[in-house]
């Protein structure tokens, strides 16, 4: 095996291969940790914000950002909680609609206009965030699940996982195939990968990035709403700061932050491999929460590092 095929290699399964010797570490410290209870605990716990970062994998991979996905996600729980009252399909289309009109529109300002993506969800993080204090009074008014099946949604148990599990599960194959064996996945590696010669090769950049930008929209108010049925309340704090979860879950699992290369499977490692991460701190019991976010951003920029010298070997 040369250089350039390890690098390939470390750079597209190198937080699976992490993930493994973290789960090792785990069991062999820890009676508590390899027990169904806790690695159940961490696969649910991950499943919402796996279902965020599948959408921000796509945007990523095609050289954009989107830093509204946080701040959507609290919004989503917000209203399928409020939607609750009218029915299970209100409760679920409601988060729906108005998250992806968020995105969809994000998506045309960045194709249509050119301004940078960075600024443009920035303008939506904000944007969001007051719609949701202005929907939930401040934060004040934390809305209630009053419908039995939606609350099932999020609650219910196969095998000792909740559904919201198994939907992340069908969604990530659905987006590993729609990245890797369609033509729009293909437009999005192109887009990423250098995005005037995709235009000069008659690939529609524009379009291309308002489903992108549609699609985190989309997955970020429907995580949302799983969220709030799994709580059986719309909280308005969780999910503050989710972009940024995301944005470390992707890039960890060895998408380019300059795009054009990465994939769903390496995400979803990203995003175990945070969980372990804080599974683990909870098992030494005298360590805080915060130190998750201190170990994973130490993690990121190892990562990021990494990525820049197998960059450069493989050059």
């Amino acid at each position: 095996m040369n250089r350039e095929q390890l690098g390939r290699l470390l750079q597209h399964h190198g937080a699976m291969m992490v993930l493994g010797m973290l789960v090792v570490v785990g069991t062999l410290g820890f009676d508590s940790f390899a027990t169904p209870d806790n690695a159940a605990s961490i696969v649910v716990s991950s499943s919402f914000l796996a279902v965020v970062a599948i959408g921000t994998t796509f945007v990523i991979i095609s050289g954009g950002i989107d830093l509204s996905v946080g701040s959507l996600f609290v919004l989503g729980g917000v209203l399928a909680a409020f939607g609750s009252q009218y029915g299970f399909a209100v409760a679920l289309l409601l988060p729906l609609a108005v998250c992806g009109l968020v995105g969809l529109v994000q998506g045309l300002i960045i194709a249509r206009t050119g301004l940078a993506p960075f600024i443009v969800t920035l303008a939506g993080l904000l944007g969001v965030r007051g719609m949701m204090l202005t929907i939930s009074n401040e934060g004040a008014t934390t809305y209630l699940v009053k419908n039995p099946a939606f609350a099932a949604l999020g609650q219910g148990e196969i095998l000792g996982l909740t559904y919201p599990v198994y939907l992340t599960i069908a969604l990530a194959l659905a987006a590993m195939v729609l990245l890797q064996r369609t033509g729009f996945g293909q437009n999005v590696y192109a887009i990423g990968g250098n995005e005037q010669a995709a235009a000069l090769m008659g690939v529609p950049v524009a379009r291309t990035k308002i489903y992108v930008y549609l699609m985190s929209g989309l997955l970020a108010g429907l995580a949302g709403a799983l969220n709030a049925a799994r709580l059986s309340s719309g909280v308005t704090i969780l999910g503050i700061g989710m972009e940024l979860d995301a944005i470390a879950a992707v890039v960890i699992g060895g998408t380019l932050l300059t795009g054009g290369a990465g994939g769903v499977t390496g995400t979803v490692a990203g995003v175990l491999l945070l969980g372990v991460i804080q599974s683990l701190i909870n098992q030494v019991g005298n360590l805080t929460s915060s130190i998750q976010q201190v170990v994973s951003g130490a993690f990121l920029a190892l990562v990021v590092v990494a990525q820049r010298l197998l960059s450069k070997a493989q050059r």
